[in-house]
């Protein structure tokens, strides 16, 4: 049964046939769909439509994805899925730090793309139960995550090290929470996978090897430490 006011979802893709192949099977889905071919247009399409998520091209005519993304963000966060025909992993680090939330390499299947994309919807409407628990005081919950000079507000969704504010994307910031939450214990890929991103499986843990590299790189690699062949957990640096 389609729900009343169903996902708006805009597709950012200027290859017409890609764009209209992705936009029939969302809707076909029950999505509300809309479509932008260049970066100027998914950048105005975002500002007059306030869709639920972009599923946004790396490269497009007048500038590309990871600049799309960058304006998006500032005017309003949005969960973003970019595609990309290259599988490059400098590119892929890129994309997540300015902001998108996961990608998939061309060619995919639509069954992917719409798993993932449900993934990403409902891990947005899981954080807003969260941070609603956290706003009205759950005593489950702390309010502060320690972790050696690594300070984690949950409340605020901030986080010091030291003297200094580190800014985090807000994937970034869920991984590193879960992470925190037991310092040292490991974590699986799987464990991680479904905590952050929502996810039944380990089918997109080169998306959490991503995070995890950029994570790394904000607040020290020597905090995240690799378990080969299970998963991650925090360290007291």
């Amino acid at each position: 049964m389609t729900p009343a006011n169903p996902p708006h979802i805009l597709v950012v893709e200027d290859e017409p046939l890609i764009n209209q192949s992705v936009t029939d099977r969302l809707r076909a889905e029950g999505f509300t769909v809309s479509q932008a071919f260049d970066g100027p247009g998914a950048v105005a399409a975002h500002a007059e439509q306030h869709p639920d998520l972009l599923v946004l091209d790396l490269m497009l005519p007048g500038f590309d994805g990871l600049e799309v993304c960058r304006r998006v963000q500032r005017q309003r966060p949005v969960p973003v899925l970019m595609l990309t025909a290259r599988d490059e992993e400098s590119d892929m680090v890129i994309g997540l730090a300015v902001g998108a939330d996961d990608y998939m390499t061309k060619p995919f299947s639509s069954r992917e793309l719409v798993a993932r994309v449900r993934a990403l919807l409902r891990r947005v409407e899981r954080a807003a139960e969260l941070a609603t628990e956290r706003a009205n005081g759950d005593p489950s919950r702390p309010a502060t995550l320690i972790v050696g000079d690594l300070a984690i507000s949950l409340r605020e969704r901030r986080v010091v090290l030291g003297e200094s504010a580190i800014h985090l994307t807000p994937l970034e910031f869920d991984l590193l929470a879960s992470l925190a939450s037991d310092p040292g214990a490991v974590l699986s890929r799987e464990q991680l996978m479904h905590q952050v991103w929502g996810w039944s499986d380990a089918s997109g843990t080169r998306t959490l090897d991503s995070h995890i590299k950029s994570l790394r790189a904000k607040i020290g690699a020597e905090r995240i430490r690799t378990v080969h062949g299970i998963g991650y957990a925090v360290e007291q640096a």
